[in-house]
This record gives C-alpha cells, structure tokens and sequence, in this order.
C-alpha cells in the first residue's frame, strides 16, 4: 500500500458537526489533494435526540440511511489490521478475535473483494492520533471526551476527484475506563455490537443522525445491551455496495 506522509488536514466529526484544521497546504502526487485524517467519536446514546426526534419527515424507507467519508473514497487494496487485546478485561483474547472478525465480515460479505485481511493479536499494537505509521490497529484504552465509547481515526485522500480518492490507513481505540466490554451482555457495551461500527467507519461509512434512520449500524450512538448493530440493516448494505461497486 502506497504511504505518502505530509502535512495532514484534520477533520473531526462529532456528534455530526465537523470542524476542519488545516494543518498543512501541500499536495499530494496524481491530484489527490492533500491527505486527511476524520476522527469518529461514538457516543452512548444518553447523549443523542431520542429516535423520535431525529426529523425523518415521516418516511419509513431507510434504504437511503447510509452516508460515506468522500464519495469515492474507500480501499484500493485489502487491509490487514492488528488487534491489541490488553485491558479488554473480562473478554479473553480468543473473544476478542472473534468479535472482530465477525464485525468485519459484516461488510466484506457484502462486497465482491474483501476490504479487510486478516487480523493479527499483537501485544505492541497501539491506538495512533497522529501521524501515519502504516498499521491499522484496535486496542482499548482511555478516550478523553465525556461519553464516548470509541473513537476511530481514517486518513485518506477525500477531496481530489472522486476517482482519485482513497484510504490509507485506520486505528480504533475502545474506552475501557467509563465502560465495560462483554459478548451479549446486558450491562456491558457489546464489543462485536460496537466494533462493526467502527469498522464500517475504517471501511468507508459515515455516521448517521437522522432519527430515522436509528436501526442501521452506522447510526451515530449505542448503549449497553445493545446487539442489533451487529447486522447490517438495509441502508448499511445499500451504502457498502454502493462504494464499492
């Protein structure tokens, strides 16, 4: 995979409002435009409209929920990533490994070539804010903003011509001090429920605020117990397909 570090613009979506920092002007090669990093936070859903409130103008099709980082961006190649079991505690590694897999064959199903390789526990992987260093990475640790259960960084190339974009590189960090991990339990954050979340992010996907649109994976928030996110509903399929046709 093609690694070109410059100077990075960084857009950070939270809550669905974004705010951009520019903190270079240089151009990449093949008019890609500069390379960026958008940041995700997941937020519990104590911290959203209720469902009710969102404005979906009465529509129940939700075949449109669905929304992408830059049209056009997504994977020229498969990805491999590395898995940093350490402070999952109350999951054992194979769990962990099973979680994960699992999320991700959510999209790669869905898809006709795989947008993810394989992943790898490492014990050294660590959670990267900053610049590239050529590994995708999950881990758990300490996010910093109140109520969020995860955070996932993308860099790529979103705004030169769509045929021209692409990702480059993802990490994910899952909050292990304000939330506790589990597999279908009702008072943990559900870690597969979670991860096919974030994941789709590291694929591609946006998230989504629109009431409407509350039953889809990639809806902005979640909260313990919760294992329907686990599956893709119709909008997350329509959208991956979409992106990658």
């Amino acid at each position: 995979m093609k690694r070109i570090l410059i100077l990075s613009a960084v857009l950070l979506l939270v809550a669905g409002f974004a705010a951009f920092a520019i903190a270079g002007n240089g151009n990449s090669s093949n008019d890609k435009g500069p390379l960026e990093k958008i940041t995700f936070i997941h937020y519990k859903k104590g911290f959203a409209k209720p469902p009710w409130a969102g404005g979906g103008g009465g529509s129940t099709d939700t075949s449109s929920c669905y929304g992408f980082l830059a049209k056009g961006a997504k994977w020229k190649t498969t990805e491999p990533y590395l898995i940093n079991p350490a402070n999952a505690e109350g999951i054992s590694e194979s769990d962990v490994v099973s979680a994960t897999s699992l999320a991700d064959a959510q999209w790669d199903d869905q898809v006709l070539s795989d947008v993810f390789g394989t992943g790898s526990v490492n014990y050294l992987a660590s959670y990267n804010s900053g610049n590239l260093d050529g590994v995708n990475t999950i881990s758990f640790g300490s996010v910093d903003s109140a109520g969020a259960i995860a955070v996932t960084n993308v860099w790529g190339y979103f705004s030169g011509p769509p045929q021209t974009r692409e990702l480059v590189e993802w990490d994910m960090l899952l909050d292990e001090t304000d939330f506790a991990w589990g597999i279908g339990a009702a008072d943990k954050m559900d870690l597969q429920n979670i991860v096919t979340h974030e994941i789709g992010h590291s694929a591609g996907m946006g998230d989504l605020y629109d009431g409407k649109c509350n039953a889809q994976t990639m809806y902005g928030y979640s909260t313990e117990g919760e294992t329907s996110k686990r599956d893709l509903d119709v909008g997350d399929i329509k959208g991956i397909k979409t992106l990658y046709s």
